[in-house]
Protein backbone atom coordinates (compact mmCIF):
# COMPACT_ATOMS: atom_id res chain seq x y z
CA UNK A 1 0.00 0.00 0.00
CA UNK A 2 2.89 2.30 0.91
CA UNK A 3 4.46 1.69 -2.56
CA UNK A 4 1.19 2.58 -4.26
CA UNK A 5 0.86 5.79 -2.26
CA UNK A 6 4.48 6.68 -3.03
CA UNK A 7 3.94 6.10 -6.73
CA UNK A 8 0.80 8.24 -6.74
CA UNK A 9 2.58 11.02 -4.87
CA UNK A 10 5.53 10.97 -7.26
CA UNK A 11 3.19 11.04 -10.26
CA UNK A 12 1.29 13.99 -8.83
CA UNK A 13 4.56 15.82 -8.18
CA UNK A 14 5.75 15.16 -11.74
CA UNK A 15 2.49 16.48 -13.16
CA UNK A 16 2.72 19.58 -10.97
CA UNK A 17 6.29 20.28 -12.05
CA UNK A 18 5.38 19.77 -15.72
CA UNK A 19 2.46 22.12 -15.35
CA UNK A 20 4.63 24.79 -13.74
CA UNK A 21 7.28 24.38 -16.43
CA UNK A 22 4.66 24.78 -19.13
CA UNK A 23 3.26 27.86 -17.43
CA UNK A 24 6.75 29.39 -17.25
CA UNK A 25 7.67 28.65 -20.89
CA UNK A 26 7.62 31.97 -22.75
CA UNK A 27 5.43 32.25 -25.83
CA UNK A 28 7.12 31.74 -29.19
CA UNK A 29 8.84 34.89 -30.40
CA UNK A 30 7.22 36.65 -33.33
CA UNK A 31 9.61 36.37 -36.28
CA UNK A 32 11.69 39.34 -37.35
CA UNK A 33 11.17 40.59 -40.91
CA UNK A 34 13.81 42.19 -43.12
CA UNK A 35 12.44 43.36 -46.46
CA UNK A 36 15.18 44.51 -48.86
CA UNK A 37 14.02 46.46 -51.91
CA UNK A 38 16.58 47.19 -54.63
CA UNK A 39 15.99 50.14 -56.95
CA UNK A 40 15.64 49.39 -60.70
CA UNK A 41 17.32 45.97 -60.43
CA UNK A 42 16.33 43.67 -63.29
CA UNK A 43 15.10 40.09 -63.05
CA UNK A 44 18.33 38.76 -64.58
CA UNK A 45 20.80 41.01 -62.77
CA UNK A 46 21.69 38.59 -59.98
CA UNK A 47 23.50 35.31 -60.40
CA UNK A 48 20.67 33.24 -58.94
CA UNK A 49 18.52 34.29 -61.91
CA UNK A 50 21.17 33.79 -64.57
CA UNK A 51 23.41 36.89 -64.57
CA UNK A 52 26.90 36.10 -65.90
CA UNK A 53 28.75 39.42 -65.85
CA UNK A 54 27.93 40.78 -62.39
CA UNK A 55 28.90 39.10 -59.09
CA UNK A 56 26.16 38.77 -56.45
CA UNK A 57 27.44 36.05 -54.10
CA UNK A 58 25.43 37.07 -51.05
CA UNK A 59 22.07 37.27 -52.80
CA UNK A 60 22.88 33.98 -54.52
CA UNK A 61 23.58 32.46 -51.11
CA UNK A 62 20.21 33.68 -49.86
CA UNK A 63 18.62 31.80 -52.77
CA UNK A 64 20.61 28.64 -51.97
CA UNK A 65 19.62 28.84 -48.31
CA UNK A 66 15.98 29.66 -49.02
CA UNK A 67 13.51 29.92 -51.87
CA UNK A 68 13.72 31.63 -55.26
CA UNK A 69 10.45 32.81 -56.82
CA UNK A 70 10.18 32.81 -60.61
CA UNK A 71 6.75 34.46 -60.99
CA UNK A 72 6.97 37.42 -58.64
CA UNK A 73 5.85 40.89 -59.74
CA UNK A 74 6.42 44.44 -58.58
CA UNK A 75 3.55 46.78 -57.84
CA UNK A 76 4.24 48.97 -60.88
CA UNK A 77 6.89 49.55 -63.56
CA UNK A 78 8.09 52.72 -61.75
CA UNK A 79 9.23 53.61 -58.25
CA UNK A 80 6.58 55.46 -56.21
CA UNK A 81 3.46 53.45 -57.09
CA UNK A 82 5.38 50.19 -56.73
CA UNK A 83 6.38 51.16 -53.20
CA UNK A 84 2.85 52.28 -52.41
CA UNK A 85 1.50 48.88 -53.44
CA UNK A 86 4.16 47.11 -51.38
CA UNK A 87 3.46 49.09 -48.22
CA UNK A 88 -0.36 49.19 -48.41
CA UNK A 89 -1.33 45.86 -49.98
CA UNK A 90 -3.45 47.61 -52.63
CA UNK A 91 -2.78 47.07 -56.34
CA UNK A 92 -2.72 50.08 -58.66
CA UNK A 93 -6.41 49.77 -59.47
CA UNK A 94 -7.12 50.73 -55.86
CA UNK A 95 -3.93 52.41 -54.62
CA UNK A 96 -3.81 56.13 -53.91
CA UNK A 97 -0.46 56.54 -55.73
CA UNK A 98 -0.54 55.09 -59.26
CA UNK A 99 2.37 56.86 -60.95
CA UNK A 100 5.42 58.93 -60.08
CA UNK A 101 3.87 62.31 -59.28
CA UNK A 102 5.71 65.55 -58.67
CA UNK A 103 2.34 67.31 -58.14
CA UNK A 104 2.82 69.52 -61.17
CA UNK A 105 6.35 70.57 -60.23
CA UNK A 106 8.96 70.37 -62.98
CA UNK A 107 11.52 72.79 -61.55
CA UNK A 108 14.82 72.44 -59.70
CA UNK A 109 14.63 71.11 -56.16
CA UNK A 110 18.35 71.80 -55.72
CA UNK A 111 17.64 75.53 -55.96
CA UNK A 112 14.50 75.42 -53.83
CA UNK A 113 14.63 72.76 -51.08
CA UNK A 114 11.01 73.52 -50.17
CA UNK A 115 10.05 71.59 -53.30
CA UNK A 116 11.52 68.33 -51.97
CA UNK A 117 9.31 65.25 -52.12
CA UNK A 118 6.60 63.59 -54.19
CA UNK A 119 2.84 63.33 -53.71
CA UNK A 120 2.35 61.98 -50.19
CA UNK A 121 0.29 59.08 -49.03
CA UNK A 122 -2.73 60.49 -47.18
CA UNK A 123 -2.83 60.86 -43.42
CA UNK A 124 -3.94 57.70 -41.72
CA UNK A 125 -2.93 55.35 -44.54
CA UNK A 126 -2.70 51.85 -43.05
CA UNK A 127 0.69 50.40 -43.95
CA UNK A 128 2.47 47.15 -43.21
CA UNK A 129 4.51 49.15 -40.69
CA UNK A 130 1.31 50.30 -38.95
CA UNK A 131 0.15 46.69 -38.83
CA UNK A 132 3.41 45.33 -37.44
CA UNK A 133 3.89 48.17 -34.95
CA UNK A 134 0.47 47.37 -33.49
CA UNK A 135 1.58 43.73 -33.27
CA UNK A 136 4.52 44.70 -31.05
CA UNK A 137 7.27 45.18 -33.63
CA UNK A 138 9.96 47.83 -33.67
CA UNK A 139 9.77 49.30 -37.17
CA UNK A 140 12.28 51.07 -39.39
CA UNK A 141 12.47 52.29 -42.98
CA UNK A 142 16.01 52.90 -44.22
CA UNK A 143 16.67 54.03 -47.79
CA UNK A 144 14.45 55.70 -50.38
CA UNK A 145 10.91 56.71 -49.46
CA UNK A 146 9.32 58.71 -52.31
CA UNK A 147 5.82 58.75 -50.76
CA UNK A 148 5.85 62.12 -49.04
CA UNK A 149 8.37 64.89 -48.48
CA UNK A 150 9.44 66.63 -45.26
CA UNK A 151 6.52 68.04 -43.30
CA UNK A 152 3.93 66.18 -45.38
CA UNK A 153 1.28 63.78 -44.13
CA UNK A 154 3.19 61.02 -45.94
CA UNK A 155 6.31 61.15 -43.78
CA UNK A 156 7.34 57.61 -42.73
CA UNK A 157 7.12 58.41 -39.01
CA UNK A 158 3.44 59.26 -39.48
CA UNK A 159 2.73 55.97 -41.24
CA UNK A 160 3.93 53.38 -38.74
CA UNK A 161 7.73 53.63 -38.78
CA UNK A 162 9.53 54.28 -35.49
CA UNK A 163 12.69 55.17 -37.40
CA UNK A 164 13.31 56.59 -40.84
CA UNK A 165 16.76 57.21 -42.28
CA UNK A 166 17.50 58.03 -45.90
CA UNK A 167 16.04 59.94 -48.83
CA UNK A 168 12.52 61.31 -48.52
CA UNK A 169 12.60 62.61 -52.11
CA UNK A 170 13.21 60.44 -55.18
CA UNK A 171 14.89 63.28 -57.08
CA UNK A 172 17.40 63.93 -54.30
CA UNK A 173 18.13 60.19 -54.44
CA UNK A 174 19.45 60.57 -58.02
CA UNK A 175 22.77 61.53 -56.41
CA UNK A 176 24.45 58.75 -54.41
CA UNK A 177 26.73 61.30 -52.74
CA UNK A 178 24.08 63.65 -51.31
CA UNK A 179 24.75 66.62 -49.07
CA UNK A 180 22.36 65.21 -46.47
CA UNK A 181 19.98 62.41 -45.56
CA UNK A 182 16.99 62.50 -43.21
CA UNK A 183 16.83 60.82 -39.82
CA UNK A 184 13.14 61.04 -39.01
CA UNK A 185 12.41 64.78 -39.37
CA UNK A 186 16.01 65.99 -38.98
CA UNK A 187 18.56 66.54 -41.73
CA UNK A 188 21.84 64.69 -41.22
CA UNK A 189 24.69 66.43 -43.05
CA UNK A 190 27.11 64.26 -45.03
CA UNK A 191 30.62 65.10 -46.15
CA UNK A 192 29.65 65.45 -49.80
CA UNK A 193 29.30 68.41 -52.19
CA UNK A 194 25.68 67.54 -53.06
CA UNK A 195 25.94 68.38 -56.77
CA UNK A 196 23.09 68.49 -59.26
CA UNK A 197 22.80 64.87 -60.52
CA UNK A 198 22.04 65.65 -64.17
CA UNK A 199 25.15 67.53 -65.23
CA UNK A 200 26.67 66.99 -68.67
CA UNK A 201 30.36 66.30 -69.18
CA UNK A 202 32.35 69.54 -69.68
CA UNK A 203 33.64 70.08 -73.20
CA UNK A 204 37.08 71.15 -71.96
CA UNK A 205 37.80 67.96 -69.98
CA UNK A 206 39.42 64.69 -71.06
CA UNK A 207 36.67 62.01 -71.03
CA UNK A 208 39.23 59.23 -70.49
CA UNK A 209 40.92 60.78 -67.45
CA UNK A 210 39.72 59.66 -64.01
CA UNK A 211 40.44 63.14 -62.64
CA UNK A 212 37.80 64.62 -64.96
CA UNK A 213 35.10 62.79 -62.99
CA UNK A 214 36.22 63.57 -59.44
CA UNK A 215 33.54 66.23 -58.92
CA UNK A 216 30.84 63.57 -59.36
CA UNK A 217 31.93 61.71 -56.24
CA UNK A 218 32.19 62.39 -52.53
CA UNK A 219 33.36 60.96 -49.22
CA UNK A 220 30.19 59.29 -47.93
CA UNK A 221 28.36 56.93 -50.25
CA UNK A 222 24.67 56.86 -49.39
CA UNK A 223 24.38 53.07 -49.66
CA UNK A 224 27.18 52.57 -47.13
CA UNK A 225 25.75 55.10 -44.69
CA UNK A 226 22.25 53.66 -44.93
CA UNK A 227 23.55 50.11 -44.57
CA UNK A 228 25.32 51.08 -41.35
CA UNK A 229 22.09 52.60 -40.03
CA UNK A 230 20.12 49.46 -40.92
CA UNK A 231 22.58 47.24 -39.06
CA UNK A 232 22.47 49.53 -36.04
CA UNK A 233 18.68 49.20 -35.94
CA UNK A 234 18.92 45.39 -35.99
CA UNK A 235 21.54 45.36 -33.23
CA UNK A 236 19.51 47.74 -31.08
CA UNK A 237 16.37 45.61 -31.42
CA UNK A 238 17.84 42.11 -31.27
CA UNK A 239 15.76 41.23 -28.22
CA UNK A 240 12.40 42.29 -29.60
CA UNK A 241 10.58 41.50 -32.83
CA UNK A 242 11.60 43.99 -35.50
CA UNK A 243 10.59 44.95 -39.03
CA UNK A 244 13.25 46.52 -41.22
CA UNK A 245 12.27 47.91 -44.61
CA UNK A 246 15.65 48.46 -46.26
CA UNK A 247 15.25 50.26 -49.59
CA UNK A 248 18.69 51.25 -50.91
CA UNK A 249 18.93 53.49 -53.98
CA UNK A 250 21.16 51.30 -56.15
CA UNK A 251 21.49 50.45 -58.95
CA UNK A 252 19.23 53.38 -59.94
CA UNK A 253 21.18 55.98 -61.93
CA UNK A 254 23.22 58.15 -61.57
CA UNK A 255 26.18 55.85 -62.14
CA UNK A 256 28.26 56.51 -59.04
CA UNK A 257 30.24 54.03 -56.97
CA UNK A 258 33.36 54.19 -54.78
CA UNK A 259 36.63 53.47 -56.53
CA UNK A 260 37.36 50.33 -54.50
CA UNK A 261 34.23 48.69 -55.95
CA UNK A 262 34.79 50.09 -59.44
CA UNK A 263 38.28 48.55 -59.55
CA UNK A 264 36.81 45.03 -59.70
CA UNK A 265 35.26 45.68 -63.11
CA UNK A 266 37.55 48.31 -64.71
CA UNK A 267 39.17 46.82 -67.80
CA UNK A 268 37.12 43.64 -67.46
CA UNK A 269 34.05 44.87 -69.32
CA UNK A 270 34.26 46.69 -72.69
CA UNK A 271 33.46 50.32 -71.97
CA UNK A 272 33.12 53.78 -73.51
CA UNK A 273 32.81 56.98 -71.44
CA UNK A 274 29.24 58.19 -70.90
CA UNK A 275 28.93 61.98 -71.32
CA UNK A 276 25.59 62.40 -69.52
CA UNK A 277 23.60 63.00 -72.72
CA UNK A 278 20.82 60.57 -71.70
CA UNK A 279 20.22 61.94 -68.24
CA UNK A 280 22.11 61.67 -64.94
CA UNK A 281 25.82 62.12 -64.38
CA UNK A 282 28.71 61.23 -66.70
CA UNK A 283 30.98 58.29 -65.98
CA UNK A 284 34.24 57.19 -67.59
CA UNK A 285 33.34 53.47 -67.43
CA UNK A 286 29.55 53.14 -67.26
CA UNK A 287 29.30 49.36 -67.58
CA UNK A 288 31.92 48.81 -64.91
CA UNK A 289 30.20 51.35 -62.69
CA UNK A 290 26.81 49.68 -63.04
CA UNK A 291 28.18 46.23 -62.30
CA UNK A 292 30.10 47.61 -59.33
CA UNK A 293 26.94 49.23 -57.94
CA UNK A 294 25.08 45.92 -58.03
CA UNK A 295 27.98 44.09 -56.39
CA UNK A 296 28.25 46.75 -53.68
CA UNK A 297 24.52 46.38 -53.05
CA UNK A 298 25.14 42.64 -52.72
CA UNK A 299 27.84 43.39 -50.16
CA UNK A 300 25.35 45.33 -48.02
CA UNK A 301 22.88 42.45 -48.24
CA UNK A 302 25.64 40.13 -47.06
CA UNK A 303 26.50 42.38 -44.13
CA UNK A 304 22.89 42.52 -42.98
CA UNK A 305 22.48 38.75 -43.16
CA UNK A 306 25.82 38.14 -41.45
CA UNK A 307 24.73 40.35 -38.56
CA UNK A 308 21.57 38.29 -38.21
CA UNK A 309 23.74 35.17 -38.06
CA UNK A 310 26.15 36.71 -35.55
CA UNK A 311 23.26 37.68 -33.27
CA UNK A 312 21.89 34.14 -33.35
CA UNK A 313 18.65 35.29 -35.01
CA UNK A 314 18.73 33.04 -38.10
CA UNK A 315 15.77 30.95 -37.05
CA UNK A 316 13.82 34.00 -35.92
CA UNK A 317 14.23 36.12 -39.05
CA UNK A 318 12.71 36.16 -42.51
CA UNK A 319 14.91 37.94 -45.05
CA UNK A 320 13.28 38.92 -48.37
CA UNK A 321 15.15 40.44 -51.29
CA UNK A 322 13.38 41.89 -54.32
CA UNK A 323 13.31 44.95 -56.64
CA UNK A 324 10.82 47.78 -57.15
CA UNK A 325 10.57 47.38 -60.95
CA UNK A 326 12.51 46.30 -64.00
CA UNK A 327 15.88 47.66 -65.17
CA UNK A 328 16.19 51.12 -66.62
CA UNK A 329 17.04 52.44 -70.09
CA UNK A 330 18.87 55.72 -69.50
CA UNK A 331 21.58 57.41 -67.48
CA UNK A 332 24.37 55.47 -69.17
CA UNK A 333 23.04 52.07 -68.12
CA UNK A 334 23.16 49.21 -70.64
CA UNK A 335 20.40 46.69 -69.98
CA UNK A 336 20.97 45.02 -73.35
CA UNK A 337 24.64 44.33 -72.59
CA UNK A 338 23.87 42.79 -69.19
CA UNK A 339 20.69 41.08 -70.48
CA UNK A 340 19.13 42.69 -67.44
CA UNK A 341 15.52 41.73 -68.19
CA UNK A 342 16.22 38.43 -69.95
CA UNK A 343 14.25 36.47 -71.08
CA UNK A 344 11.50 39.10 -71.05
CA UNK A 345 10.34 41.97 -73.23
CA UNK A 346 10.45 45.52 -71.91
CA UNK A 347 12.19 47.59 -69.25
CA UNK A 348 11.24 50.04 -66.52
CA UNK A 349 8.13 52.16 -67.35
CA UNK A 350 6.73 49.31 -69.50
CA UNK A 351 3.97 46.89 -68.52
CA UNK A 352 5.55 43.99 -70.39
CA UNK A 353 7.21 41.34 -68.22
CA UNK A 354 10.61 43.04 -68.22
CA UNK A 355 9.14 46.09 -66.53
CA UNK A 356 7.25 44.33 -63.75
CA UNK A 357 8.55 40.79 -63.19
CA UNK A 358 11.28 41.00 -60.57
CA UNK A 359 13.63 38.72 -58.65
CA UNK A 360 12.56 37.62 -55.19
CA UNK A 361 14.42 35.35 -52.81
CA UNK A 362 13.41 34.60 -49.23
CA UNK A 363 15.37 32.94 -46.44
CA UNK A 364 14.10 31.86 -43.02
CA UNK A 365 16.31 29.17 -41.56
CA UNK A 366 14.38 26.17 -40.34
CA UNK A 367 11.10 27.37 -41.83
CA UNK A 368 11.79 27.84 -45.54
CA UNK A 369 13.39 24.74 -47.12
CA UNK A 370 16.83 25.54 -48.51
CA UNK A 371 17.48 25.52 -52.24
CA UNK A 372 13.86 25.52 -53.35
CA UNK A 373 12.23 27.19 -56.32
CA UNK A 374 8.61 28.33 -56.40
CA UNK A 375 6.55 29.12 -59.51
CA UNK A 376 3.75 30.57 -57.37
CA UNK A 377 2.36 33.69 -59.08
CA UNK A 378 2.54 36.59 -56.63
CA UNK A 379 2.99 40.35 -56.45
CA UNK A 380 3.91 43.18 -54.09
CA UNK A 381 0.42 43.39 -52.58
CA UNK A 382 0.96 39.87 -51.22
CA UNK A 383 3.75 40.86 -48.83
CA UNK A 384 1.49 42.62 -46.34
CA UNK A 385 -0.86 39.65 -45.76
CA UNK A 386 2.15 37.32 -45.66
CA UNK A 387 3.70 39.36 -42.86
CA UNK A 388 0.31 39.50 -41.11
CA UNK A 389 0.15 35.71 -41.06
CA UNK A 390 3.72 35.51 -39.75
CA UNK A 391 2.97 38.02 -36.98
CA UNK A 392 -0.21 36.20 -36.00
CA UNK A 393 -2.57 39.05 -36.86
CA UNK A 394 -5.63 39.09 -39.09
CA UNK A 395 -5.26 39.89 -42.76
CA UNK A 396 -6.07 43.61 -43.03
CA UNK A 397 -9.54 44.24 -44.40
CA UNK A 398 -9.89 45.70 -47.86
CA UNK A 399 -6.45 44.88 -49.22
CA UNK A 400 -5.89 43.07 -52.52
CA UNK A 401 -3.05 40.74 -51.58
CA UNK A 402 -3.03 37.13 -50.47
CA UNK A 403 -0.55 35.52 -48.08
CA UNK A 404 2.12 33.52 -49.89
CA UNK A 405 3.62 32.06 -46.74
CA UNK A 406 2.66 28.48 -47.67
CA UNK A 407 4.40 28.87 -51.04
CA UNK A 408 7.54 30.21 -49.36
CA UNK A 409 7.53 27.25 -46.98
CA UNK A 410 7.16 24.77 -49.82
CA UNK A 411 3.62 23.79 -48.79
CA UNK A 412 2.28 24.04 -52.32
CA UNK A 413 -0.88 22.05 -51.58
CA UNK A 414 -1.82 24.59 -48.89
CA UNK A 415 -1.14 27.69 -50.98
CA UNK A 416 -4.24 29.39 -52.29
CA UNK A 417 -3.53 30.78 -55.78
CA UNK A 418 -4.19 34.36 -56.80
CA UNK A 419 -7.27 34.52 -59.03
CA UNK A 420 -5.50 37.22 -61.04
CA UNK A 421 -2.94 40.00 -60.78
CA UNK A 422 -3.82 43.52 -61.89
CA UNK A 423 -1.91 46.68 -62.77
CA UNK A 424 -2.73 49.98 -64.37
CA UNK A 425 -0.19 52.51 -65.50
CA UNK A 426 -0.41 55.56 -67.75
CA UNK A 427 -3.54 54.47 -69.57
CA UNK A 428 -2.72 50.76 -69.72
CA UNK A 429 -4.62 48.05 -67.86
CA UNK A 430 -2.87 44.74 -67.31
CA UNK A 431 -4.10 41.38 -66.03
CA UNK A 432 -2.26 38.14 -65.51
CA UNK A 433 -4.60 35.19 -65.00
CA UNK A 434 -2.91 31.82 -65.05
CA UNK A 435 -0.65 31.82 -68.10
CA UNK A 436 -2.69 34.54 -69.85
CA UNK A 437 -1.45 38.13 -69.89
CA UNK A 438 -3.79 40.81 -71.21
CA UNK A 439 -2.87 44.44 -71.89
CA UNK A 440 -5.54 47.00 -72.76
CA UNK A 441 -5.08 50.57 -73.93
CA UNK A 442 -7.86 52.38 -72.09
CA UNK A 443 -7.93 55.29 -74.56
CA UNK A 444 -8.25 53.23 -77.75
CA UNK A 445 -9.56 49.90 -76.49
CA UNK A 446 -6.73 48.09 -78.29
CA UNK A 447 -6.06 44.76 -76.61
CA UNK A 448 -2.97 42.52 -76.57
CA UNK A 449 -3.02 38.94 -75.31
CA UNK A 450 -0.06 36.68 -74.63
CA UNK A 451 0.19 33.08 -73.51
CA UNK A 452 3.16 33.17 -71.15
CA UNK A 453 3.37 29.38 -71.02
CA UNK A 454 4.41 29.41 -74.69
CA UNK A 455 5.60 32.96 -75.25
CA UNK A 456 7.53 34.29 -72.27
CA UNK A 457 8.95 37.07 -74.44
CA UNK A 458 5.48 38.41 -75.36
CA UNK A 459 6.27 38.34 -79.06
CA UNK A 460 3.00 36.91 -80.38
CA UNK A 461 -0.29 38.70 -79.74
CA UNK A 462 -3.00 36.01 -79.77
CA UNK A 463 -5.99 38.21 -78.91
CA UNK A 464 -7.71 37.64 -82.25
CA UNK A 465 -7.55 33.86 -81.83
CA UNK A 466 -8.91 33.89 -78.25
CA UNK A 467 -11.95 36.21 -78.06
CA UNK A 468 -13.38 34.39 -75.05
CA UNK A 469 -10.22 34.96 -73.02
CA UNK A 470 -10.18 38.62 -74.05
CA UNK A 471 -13.79 39.06 -72.91
CA UNK A 472 -13.08 37.40 -69.56
CA UNK A 473 -9.98 39.51 -68.88
CA UNK A 474 -11.74 42.72 -69.89
CA UNK A 475 -14.36 41.86 -67.25
CA UNK A 476 -11.60 41.51 -64.65
CA UNK A 477 -10.19 44.87 -65.69
CA UNK A 478 -13.54 46.57 -65.17
CA UNK A 479 -13.98 44.98 -61.76
CA UNK A 480 -10.41 45.68 -60.56
CA UNK A 481 -10.38 49.38 -61.45
CA UNK A 482 -11.62 52.09 -59.11
CA UNK A 483 -11.64 55.61 -60.57
CA UNK A 484 -8.94 58.01 -59.39
CA UNK A 485 -9.23 61.74 -59.90
CA UNK A 486 -5.47 62.04 -59.56
CA UNK A 487 -4.60 59.22 -61.96
CA UNK A 488 -7.42 58.77 -64.49
CA UNK A 489 -7.04 55.92 -66.94
CA UNK A 490 -7.87 58.26 -69.79
CA UNK A 491 -6.70 61.86 -69.42
CA UNK A 492 -9.01 64.54 -70.72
Amino acid sequence: MRNVCTTVALLALALLLASEATAQTPPARKPNIILILADDLGYNEVGAYGQQKIRTPNIDRLAREGVRLTNHYSGSPVCAPSRAVLLTGLHTGHAYIRDNDEMGFRGDVWRDPALEGQRPLPAGTFTMATMLKRAGYATAAVGKWGLGGPGSEGEPNRLGFDLFFGFLCQRIAHNHYPAYLWRNTTKVALDNPGIYPHEKFPADKDPNAASSYERYGGRQYALDVMGEEARAFIAANKSTPFFLYFAPTVPHAALQVPEDSLAEYLGVLPDTPYPGDKGYLPHRAPRAAYAAMVTRLDREVGRLVQLVRDLGLDRDTLVVFTSDNGPTFNGGTDSAFFESASPFRGLKTMVYEGGIRVPMVARWTGTIPAGTVSAHVSAFEDHMPTFAEMAGVARPAGIDGLSMLAALQGRTADQKPREYLYWEFQGKQVVRQGAWKGIRNAATGAFELYDLSKDIGEKHDVAAANPGVVTRIEGIMRAAHADSALFPLVKR
